[in-house]
């Protein structure tokens, strides 16, 4: 069918589709829009998602760090560099888990005095390192597969610390449901770690977006700025500008 066609060749050049565009695109109902895409998913040739179809699974599955370290190593340097321009002398910061984040650990600028909390064991391996950066490990039960701490007595020091700025990983960015994490656990940390901090800035790249993972972390409207690779959809960008996210688009 036409209408078929027509829906699986702007899915693969946006990657995801929204079924009130290809209402206005078709020009057929909302009702037919979703029995085309319940159809084409039948047939393994997209997934659906809220409101919409994606090409590739929206549901994040968790991950090892190790299997993470191998994915996407270009993108996430580009966007730890871009991060680290964000951090200024005698910051005090947070960071969270995952390998976005030890990417920023290793691109820190050695000659500026900061302090550091983190989740992250393999954070404070790497900040450890440099004299002038003071690392507050989190304590509590340790995640084999992220080598980082949850739990409440990592929850329980932000009722006494107040940093300038939060980064963050996460494993999926949805326009509606907001930033998730594969760890119920770890969503509730990073919820506190946002409570304590005035600013909160997330890694990503591309591929997290259209995604959503079991934990949900926050809405976007609580995000300060995205920093993500060029590989991000011009759809996907122009939506979360219209929806008040700053974004920075690392090249």
């Amino acid at each position: 069918m036409k209408r078929h066609q027509t829906i699986l060749d702007k899915l693969n050049k946006e990657k995801h589709i929204e079924v009130l565009d290809l209402c206005i695109v078709l020009k057929v109902s909302a009702v037919t829009i979703r029995k085309d895409l319940k159809l084409l998913e039948g047939k393994g040739l997209l997934f659906r998602t809220h409101g919409g179809a994606s090409l590739k699974n929206p549901y994040t599955n968790e991950r090892s760090v190790i299997e993470k370290e191998k994915m996407a190593i270009i993108e996430k340097t580009g966007i730890a560099n871009a991060a680290s321009t964000h951090i200024v002398n005698n910051d005090s910061i947070i960071i969270g888990s995952g390998t976005s984040v030890q990417a920023l650990a290793k691109a820190l600028d050695p000659e500026k005095s900061l302090t550091v909390v983190t989740s992250s064991l393999n954070v404070s391996l790497e900040l450890n390192k440099n004299k002038n950066i003071k690392v507050l490990q989190l304590g509590g039960f340790v995640r084999q597969s992220s080598f980082s701490v949850i739990g409440d007595y990592a929850i329980q020091i932000f009722k006494d610390v107040s940093c300038s700025k939060l980064f963050i990983g996460v494993d999926g960015i949805d326009l509606e449901y907001g930033i998730t994490t594969s760890n119920l656990d770890e969503a509730r940390l990073n919820q506190k770690m946002i409570e304590s901090a005035n600013k909160l800035i997330v890694l990503a790249d591309s591929s997290k977006f259209g995604k959503r993972s079991f934990g949900k972390i926050c809405p976007l409207n609580k995000v300060d700025l995205i920093i993500t690779d060029k590989d991000i959809s011009q759809q996907m960008l122009k939506k979360l500008e219209n929806k008040g996210v700053g974004i920075q688009v690392v090249l």
